[in-house]
């Protein structure tokens, strides 16, 4: 089934939020017709893609998949107990502390995290483009908003070519469309991406070390003047843009590069590929952790909830060759898998995150 089909307009999911109370509880809840799953943009294949196996396989409602972004889909999570709040948050990131404590204001306090495998960021071109080898400090380079001047400054970043940025890169603009700040993959692209590039620049290293604030401000703001443009939470689109966009340079989940190898490429980062291998090794720099979390207070009032969430941590879904490998998923080997299976059996409830 397609995004239309699956997911209503966030602007009403989050309207119909709105009316809801936050003291609702299991006891007093109306039971949905099906299981309702909100979130990021990079788990809304996989997760479509379980809605209808189990949507077959039960012969019940089909479960309700939403793409909001993963902060959007945990703010909506959290918004309280009941049948106007999502039973799933489907994440690209762990949830955060602050968004954890929302969770427990608003009377959400049995949540159960679930990894349901890995992904890598890519950066890619159109096939047609050239090639690129990004190494050390020329994403930071290339995208952040200031970059180090003379005598110690920061000034408004100059560069205009990956050229200007590393003799060795093309002399394409700088022209990189990425994820929005509510997307779970703009935070993976700034803890993976930025943070470590801006480390290799050794102003920015001393600077890590002498003021952590001043240089996460700096390595996690973004160009504002065209270089970088947010693109909404439908990687789709991004890779519909390169196409159309000669020079152009896209940031992506593994899993839309896998769906759309023919008409867009990867390139190396520090020298290394993204694969499933490389991703699920950690070997590839970019690469990062899927999540689900499941409010346990509606298990047993959401018809289905339990079994959807089994399905979707199946061997056959997220096991080495199951059918969301195929869309994209880098599996976790079978003793992981088998943990974060137990975990959904058990439905164990979450500690308060640290960050």
């Amino acid at each position: 089934m397609t995004r239309t089909l699956f997911a209503a307009a966030s602007a009403i999911a989050l309207l119909a939020l709105g009316a809801c109370s936050n003291d609702q509880s299991a006891g007093n809840q109306t039971a949905r017709a099906g299981v309702w799953a909100a979130g990021s943009s990079t788990v809304f294949p996989f997760a479509t893609r379980v809605a209808e196996n189990f949507a077959r396989s039960s012969g019940g409602a089909a479960p309700r998949v939403e793409s909001l972004g993963t902060g959007g889909g945990i703010q909506a999570f959290c918004q309280g107990v009941g049948p106007n709040t999502p039973d799933i948050a489907n994440a690209s990131r762990r949830m955060k502390a602050s968004e954890f404590a929302l969770c427990r204001t608003n009377g959400v306090t049995d949540i159960v995290e679930i990894q349901i495998g890995y992904d890598g960021l890519v950066i890619a071109t159109a096939r047609n483009a050239p090639d690129y080898g990004f190494e050390g400090d020329d994403i930071y380079l290339a995208i952040a908003k200031e970059v180090p001047g003379p005598n110690g400054s920061f000034i408004t970043n100059p560069n205009t070519t990956w050229k200007q940025v590393n003799p060795g890169l093309p002399a394409s603009r700088i022209q990189v469309y990425g994820p929005p700040p509510t997307s779970g993959t703009r935070d993976s692209w700034l803890e993976l991406a930025m943070t470590p590039s801006a480390k290799s620049v050794p102003a920015l290293a001393a600077l890590a070390e002498s003021d952590e604030d001043r240089f996460e401000a700096l390595a996690h703001t973004l160009r504002e003047d065209g270089a970088w443009v947010d693109s909404g939470e439908n990687d789709n689109a991004i890779v519909q843009t390169l196409t159309r966009t000669p020079g152009s340079t896209g940031v992506f989940g593994y899993s839309f590069l896998e769906q759309n190898s023919d008409t867009v490429k990867a390139h190396a980062v520090n020298g290394v590929m993204p694969t499933i291998e490389t991703i699920a090794s950690g070997q590839y720099p970019i690469s990062r952790s899927m999540f689900i979390y499941v409010k346990k207070q509606h298990v047993g009032v959401t018809p289905g909830l339990e079994q959807f969430v089994m399905e979707f941590m199946s061997d056959a879904a997220a096991g080495r060759g199951g059918y969301l490998q195929d869309r994209g998923l880098v599996p976790m080997p079978a003793a992981q898998l088998a943990t974060q299976q137990a975990v959904a059996r058990g439905l164990t409830v979450m500690t308060a995150p640290t960050e």
